[in-house]
């Protein structure tokens, strides 16, 4: 029990470490599960992944509720109207890609969770952030610097990118801030913005997946889920604030330059080690 708690430790602090950096959480489950392959039934290893998900989104809400609440204490009545419309914009971006999902559930789980579909979009996202940042695309005047100025255009379209993360690998966080990179965010506005896009997102696909899944499982996988909770609930809170602070000084290209270097990784790993 000891051995598979350090193993739901580890998996929790990368799903904390990598939902929010734009380097596909899938893609580092998918090979961290392979390598230490955590002891649980077919169905609690889904709900696992579930619960671990929704800790991440805990940590947003508990960093920016202030923002996110309008009823937040000492706000006036424009602040709370600019929270209702904040909320609009973030509802109209999740419509598309919370439309397409839940068409398409079934069709992801059979066809899509693969080594070699996380691969291709961990290479081809990478390279994506190494050209725009390098090109013109990163040095471009920013046209939105704060959240309050994207407007409802602006959030539809990045709805629409969003859609791209239903393939695993391309990261949720990576297609959004690439969209707003695109169509002329500011970086950190980018990033706030595709934090609050998950709220709603993986809320709604993680209550799909609890309803699908029920509750029956023992004691001691409760207990594993438990620890990952924790530790992805801590790491997220983490992780949302260094890369707040990151993106504020430097562009995303390592991030590319990492999700090439994993992409090969994950090949290398599944052509030999795993496929033995």
């Amino acid at each position: 029990m000891f051995q598979e708690g350090l193993k739901s430790l580890l998996l929790g602090i990368v799903q904390g470490i990598t939902e929010w950096l734009p380097i596909s959480s899938t893609g580092h489950l998918l090979l961290l599960d392979e390598v230490i392959h955590l002891s649980l039934g077919e169905g609690a290893r889904e709900l696992f992944f579930v619960i671990i998900q929704l800790a991440s989104i805990l940590a947003v809400i508990i960093l920016y509720f202030s923002t996110l609440n309008p009823f937040t204490k000492g706000k006036d009545a424009k602040q709370k109207t600019e929270t209702y419309i904040l909320w609009l914009k973030v509802i109209i971006a999740t419509i598309p890609a919370g439309v397409i999902g839940i068409l398409i559930d079934d069709l992801m789980d059979t066809y899509l969770y693969r080594w070699e579909v996380v691969a291709i979009a961990l290479f081809a996202y990478g390279l994506l952030y190494i050209v725009l940042e390098k090109g013109k695309w990163g040095r471009r005047e920013h046209r939105v610097k704060e959240l309050s100025e994207i407007t409802y255009r602006d959030a539809l379209s990045l709805g629409l990118f969003q859609m791209l993360a239903l393939i695993p690998g391309t990261s949720r966080s990576g297609s959004t801030i690439l969209g707003g990179i695109i169509i002329g965010l500011e970086r950190s506005v980018a990033a706030k913005f595709s934090f609050f896009m998950a709220i709603p997102v993986m809320a709604g696909a993680s209550l799909l997946k609890l309803i699908k899944l029920g509750l029956s499982y023992s004691t001691e996988e409760y207990l594993l889920i438990g620890i990952a909770f924790v530790a992805s609930f801590l790491v997220s809170l983490l992780c949302i604030k260094a890369l707040v602070a990151y993106v504020r000084r430097h562009d995303f290209s390592a991030f590319g330059y990492y999700r090439v270097a994993l992409a090969v990784l994950v090949t290398v790993y599944f052509l030999t080690w795993g496929a033995a």
